[in-house]
This record gives C-alpha cells, structure tokens and sequence, in this order.
C-alpha cells in the first residue's frame, strides 16, 4: 500500500489563491508523482447536515444552510469532552455530485478530503490564548503530516513537517499586520517541536537558521516548482493576442506587468514611481488585489499626472497610463503574463519569488529585486536592481523598453532557469526529505 500523505488546505480555500496556495497545490501533485496517497485536511464550515451529499455541497458553497442547533450542541460537546486543543477531521465524499470543474485551476490533487471546522481559526485563536499546540484527529492516522503554512496545530503519533516560507513578519515586521510577539512565540514553539522544518531558498534557511535557532540538520531547502499546464502556456501566440487585446485593449507585447497582493512587501508604489519616471509609452498593468497597507502603496494613481489628456473627435478623454485589475482568474492571467512586454517584480522581500520563474517558463523578460531569495532563483536570467531605489527601477525598464536584443536574452536564458525549478527537479528534492520519515517511499 502507498504511503499516505495529508497536507492542509488553509490557504487552498482561499478564493482568488496565493503563492502559498499555488505551493499546497504543486505540493500535492508533486507526492501523487512520488507514488504517495495524497489526504488535504481543510477548516471550512460545518456542514449543516449530517449526509455525505451535505458535506460534500458545503466545501464548495458555503451558501449552504445554517447548522441545526441539535447539531452545533453535539459538536460542541464532543469538543468539549476532547478539550479546547483537540479538533477532529472528517472525510468529505468527493462522489462527483457537485460539478467542481469551475474550481480546477485552485484544487489541489487528493485521493481523500477531510474538513475539521473553524479549525484553523479557531486553533490559533486558543494558541494565542493558551500557548499551546492544538491536536487533530482524522479517523485514520496518515504516515505523515506536512502543515504547508507554520500554524499551532500538530497530528499526534506521526512525523509533523512544516513550511516555514519566510520571516517577512519578523525581517520586514512594518509590512504586515502580524502581531508580532504573538507570531514570534509561534513560529519559535514550531521550530522547537516539529519533527522537521522545510523551506524554500538558501535565503530564508539562513534566516530560520539564525533567527530561530534551528539546527541545520533540522532543516531542508526543497526550492518549489514552477508549473503552468501546457493548454495555457502552449496557447497560440495569435490566441492570447485576441485576448490581451479583445479583453483589456492592450497591445500585444506593448505593456508592462506586475500582479500579486497590493501590500508593502510587494513594493507597488515604487513600481508605479519608477514606471512613471522611466517615461516608457507601453502602459503598466497592475492586477491584484488590494491587501493590508494599500492605500499609500497605491496613492500615485489618483495624481494628475498619472494621467494623460488626449484629444479624439473634439472631446477630451483621460486615458490612464496605470490600469488596475484587482483580479484575473488563472487562465486570462497566464495569457496576461505571455502578452506582457515584461514583468516588474521588485519586491522588497520573497522566500522564493513565484512570479519571476512563471514569467520565464511564458517567455516574459523579468525586472526584480537584488535581495533575499531573487538572485538564487533568477539567477542571470533577469535584470536585478535594489528594490529601494525607484531611479534603478526606472532605469530598468527604460533599458528593456529600448533593446530588443536584451530582451530576447533575458528571455532565452529565463526559459533555462526555469527548468531547473520543474516539477520533475522538485520532486526529486522532495524525495529524500520524505524518506527520512517513511519507511519507504510509498
């Protein structure tokens, strides 16, 4: 029998996804290509019945119905009886009732689904609480446990391994809305009690490392993967034209782009006054959502001059230099990144740096940051500058503006960096992590 394999689901019921959760999901496929059987355990809401149909309706709508009171005063005793820091899992069926295939590009691979409700809430509320780890149950043990998010949560009896991606909360703690002692205390009772700690560059194993006190043997480096199904990323060329074009009025190759949270760390408002002070007529497209902190990062587009007056048929029109999407689903996105003259990617801070490699594996010339882990993941496949300084920024894009043949290097060499983080590369990294903990390799 194959190994079973469970992973959390916290940041893959996130609605429009984040670099965690494309981690989750890579993760998953990458243990089903190992030969492992593949469990996610979620914390959603409480199904309001106790049928299999109910449960499987309520993981995917929560529009669902409330709970019975009969039911929640069950749950809560039993809760109450296993104690605050003890949650118990239950299989949802996936029997293929629900129609799931407007969820494909944010699903996971599973052989098996479990739901503990609230769990991840309501865990991390008792741990800021109590200082404790709280317990899963699941009715069958798996062989092994990997939290891809550092969260107070263990499965006893088990090897426990957990993804610390970065300390962006302690490194950078004016860009995110942490309570930093509270996160601290958490991430040094990880470090203490996991059976093994991963992360995802040489640059945030350093900062684990000297910050939390974790011993090297303790850690491992797996890198992620970078994966785009071919039916997006080999679309033809005239395809994702009709679509840049016919859906946002964009140029084929005459934009420029930067998509993720709008949030400090990602460092849009120098992107938008490097971009303006670069003078490049292509216009800058900024697709992502508005997070925590957004406002001054965003505060240029309102100024007059972002915008420029020009003259048809007698009326005058603003037609904006920056255009904000605060969301494309995956597939317009992947055509978005394809159609892009370039990506602008100078986060402040990365523990990996997803966007870069998705813009290299698509055939995008990159312009990201110096620091942390970007120059390990880049490598000399892209124009590096110091994300502090928006005249470097701005220099960089007015040098990929106007040289065709820098861009095509950038874009040859971005397609060889870009294979060193594939699936097969990751699953290999993965692999020994793993048999240090199984028995066998599934």
């Amino acid at each position: 029998m194959p190994k079973r394999i469970m992973i959390d689901g916290r940041n893959l019921s996130l609605e429009k996804g984040t670099g965690v959760a494309t981690y989750a999901r890579n993760l998953s496929y990458s243990l089903r290509s190992l030969g492992f059987q593949v469990e996610v355990l979620y914390g959603g809401r409480p199904s309001p019945g106790q049928s299999g149909l109910m449960k499987e309706i309520a993981f995917f709508d929560s529009n669902v119905g409330k709970e019975p009171v009969w039911l929640r005063a069950l749950r809560l005793t039993q809760h109450a009886l296993t104690s605050p820091l003890g949650h118990e899992g239950t299989q949802v069926p996936m029997t293929g009732t629900v129609i799931r295939d407007a969820f494909k590009s944010r699903l996971p691979y599973f052989d098996a689904v479990y739901n503990s409700p609230d769990l991840f809430r309501t865990s991390s509320a008792m741990y800021r609480l109590l200082g404790r780890m709280a317990r899963v149950k699941v009715p069958i043990k798996p062989d092994l446990m990997h939290w891809t998010y550092p969260m107070p949560l263990r499965i006893a009896g088990i090897p426990n391994l957990y993804t610390l991606h970065d300390l962006v909360p302690l490194r950078l703690p004016y860009t995110t809305l942490d309570n930093k002692r509270q996160y601290l205390k958490m991430v040094r009772k990880i470090a203490q009690t996991a059976d093994h700690i991963v992360t995802v560059s040489e640059s945030a194993k350093t900062d684990i490392m000297t910050i939390l006190g974790v011993p090297e043997d303790r850690i491992t480096n797996t890198y992620q993967a970078v994966n785009i199904p071919e039916k997006y990323r080999g679309k033809p060329a005239e395809l994702v034209e009709r679509e840049v074009e016919g859906t946002f009025g964009l140029g084929y190759k005459n934009y420029y782009l930067f998509w993720g949270s709008i949030e400090p760390k990602k460092n849009v408002g120098r992107i938008i006054e490097a971009y303006l002070a670069s003078g490049v007529k292509p216009p800058l497209v900024i697709v992502g959502a508005q997070a925590w902190k957004s406002e001054d990062e965003l505060k240029l587009l309102n100024d007059d001059h972002v915008r420029t007056l020009i003259r048809i048929d007698n009326e005058t029109r603003v037609k904006r230099k920056v255009i904000q999407l605060s969301y494309a689903p995956f597939p317009l996105l992947v055509s978005l990144i394809r159609g892009a003259k370039g990506t602008i990617f100078p986060s402040l801070y990365e523990g990996f740096g997803l966007p870069v490699l998705e813009s290299m594996l698509l055939g995008t010339p990159v312009i990201s940051s110096n620091t942390a882990s970007i120059p390990e993941v880049a490598g000399e496949a892209a124009i590096l500058v110091d994300p502090y300084d928006a005249q470097k920024i701005a220099q960089a894009i007015r040098n990929l503006d106007a040289d065709e043949g820098l861009r095509s290097s950038l874009i040859a060499a971005g397609s060889i960096q870009a294979q060193r983080f594939s699936e097969e590369a990751y699953a290999q990294r993965l692999k020994p992590l793993y048999a240090k903990f199984l028995r066998s390799g599934g």
